[in-house]
């Protein structure tokens, strides 16, 4: 999910443990016919409970950039904008108006008497915090980058926020409002200048989203009450309860699921999981839009022959890359680890999306998506590469599903089976994975992107910029240069322009391998509705669309 900016700027991008047996509450008992339209109070019906595999960061909106941590932003912070079920366009959310007043300057006015569940008024000052204390605090591991863009907010009165622009006309900006890095937190509760812990946060209730958290253990049990003083454009939850169960194993979710344990299940279970669950008749297996991308990060320091190795070469390493490239057999990736689904990307935007290409396929392997190692071979004798190459791979073994395992065991055979590589397979839990990655620990790794929002850019400015999320030293000005005239041009063809001509500037240089797309998935019991008008082209996932019938 983001980057930082250039030349200077700043970057863009009750607390007791709850009682397991409150979340073993059967998923059987009576509806609700409470209303979903806008204003607050709370939904109805029986608690709920989902399950996931995701891990939690923390709920510090400075501090985490990933999808597990932003899953319970969702449901508990208030955002200026958000994306209404079943769309991917941004609208008012506690925001009563939202428009650009002059190239550079993008106004908000907030709705009247808004509050914090803590009874704290929630004014412009929140606001102004919330966005100065991201850029302040610049987290690695946060979403700052995506405020590369932001010279300054301001809060002239209790209900305006003017936010001025370094470059006008970001056509962005209304989306990056929604995203990781905009939700409105409490002055009075969080820290100015360093994150503050999860367990304050919680004691403090400082939430104003449609729930609100009761009870918390991080990557353990959440318990969470809709909340009666929500004003935004979500509306009332459909449920009142939702209790979140986290799991070590996917297979041990999957069991929970089959035997009514839990009434969701929602990231990730494994592809052969999904595909017998399809065959229960006491589930239903839902399919949304994907923007899910997987993908290989080189980090030109610590790769082979990368920048601070004693062999350092750019163009051996860039053949390293290329070779690598050459040889990825995405469709057997696809097929044999994923039973289809994940797809083959060739592109470094999401398929779908405008502005994506498959400059990635005419450059590397046959030239028609499939691997070739004679080319491979032949990439790496030109640059005068001594084979097999020495290669550490790194991949995380708990975040993103539990078939990452086959999928890197995989990949590390497509490219020992040349001949032309000797991969040294090491796997790491995510909380120290993420620290160690931006420390120039891994010479390349795996990541997987969850789209902030359903643009081209918010697949190229996290990675390309100068300064970027990855943190993987690369650096190509004339990259940097189109990335922010993209961001500058209203005009929609020409900006598409813009955008396809980056990927092929990017594809040559292979900071990032991408190779593999999927989709959203959720598995439900039979009688609980509302997945599906969640999993939506915004890629988020709200609790308080899900209900029992």
């Amino acid at each position: 999910m983001t980057p930082l900016g250039t030349s200077g700027r700043r970057v863009r991008a009750a607390t007791a443990g709850i009682a397991v047996t409150a979340l073993a509450l059967s998923a059987c008992g009576g509806s609700s016919d409470d209303d979903n339209g806008s204003g607050g109070g709370g939904g109805g019906g029986d608690a709920l409970i989902v399950g996931t595999t995701d891990k939690i960061t923390t709920i510090d909106p400075a501090g985490s950039y990933d999808n597990g941590s932003f899953a319970v932003m969702n449901q508990v912070y208030p955002f200026l904008l958000n994306t209404p079920l079943g769309s991917p366009d941004v609208e008012p959310d506690i925001a009563e108006s939202a428009e650009f007043t002059s190239p550079t300057e993008y106004t908000v006015t907030l709705k009247p008497g808004l509050t914090f569940a803590n009874g704290h008024e929630l004014t412009s000052s929140d606001v102004k915090f919330s966005f100065d204390r991201q850029v302040a605090i610049a987290d690695e591991n946060g979403p700052s980058s995506l405020l590369a863009n932001l010279d300054s907010v301001a809060a002239p009165d209790d209900t305006t926020v003017v936010f001025t622009l370094t470059n006008p006309d970001d056509q962005t900006f209304p989306q990056v409002l929604s995203s990781p890095v905009g939700p409105i937190v409490d002055e009075e509760v969080f820290s100015a200048d360093e994150l503050t812990p999860d367990d304050d946060i919680v004691e403090g209730n400082a939430f104003a989203g449609p729930y609100v958290i009761t009870s918390y253990e991080i990557n353990d049990l959440i318990a969470y009450d809709a909340n009666p003083d929500y004003q935004g454009l979500l509306g009332a939850p459909k449920t009142d309860t939702i209790n979140v169960r986290y799991y070590a194993e996917s297979s041990n979710l999957k069991l929970d699921i089959e035997e009514g344990a839990v009434d969701v299940a929602y990231r990730s279970l494994s592809a052969t999981d999904v595909e017998d669950l399809r065959g229960n008749d006491d589930v239903e297996v839902v399919d949304g839009p994907g923007g899910e991308i997987r993908y290989i990060v080189f980090n030109f320091n610590t790769q082979p022959y990368g920048a601070t190795t004693a062999e350092a070469d750019p163009a051996k390493a860039l053949a390293v890359r290329q070779a690598m490239a050459d040889l990825i057999d995405r469709q057997e990736i696809a097929d044999q680890v994923y039973k289809g689904t994940y797809s083959p990307l060739y592109s470094y935007v999401a398929d779908g999306l405008t502005g994506a290409t498959d400059s990635l396929m005419p450059l590397y392997g046959d030239g028609q998506g499939g691997p070739d190692a004679d080319k491979a071979a032949q990439v790496l004798e030109a640059a005068g590469v001594e084979t097999p190459v020495q290669l550490s791979l790194q991949y995380s073994n708990d975040h993103y599903g539990p078939s990452s395992g086959d999928e890197y065991a995989l990949i590390k055979d497509q490219l020992e089976s040349s001949g032309l590589f000797t991969v040294d397979l090491q796997t790491t839990e995510w909380t120290q994975y993420s620290e160690q990655r931006t420390a120039d620990t891994y010479p390349a790794y795996q990541l997987g992107w969850f789209p902030d929002y359903s643009d081209a850019d918010n697949y190229l400015t996290p990675f390309f910029l100068t300064e970027n999320f990855l943190s993987n030293h690369y650096d190509n000005q004339q990259v940097n240069d189109l990335i922010l005239q993209q961001l500058a041009t209203p005009d929609e063809a020409a900006r598409t322009a813009l955008i396809e001509q980056i990927q092929d500037l990017v594809a040559a240089d292979l900071s990032t391998l991408p190779y593999l797309q999927g989709a959203q998935i959720a598995v439900v019991r039979t009688g609980v509705s509302g997945a599906g008008d969640t999993l939506d082209a915004s890629f988020k996932f709200r609790y308080g669309a899900l209900e029992r019938a």
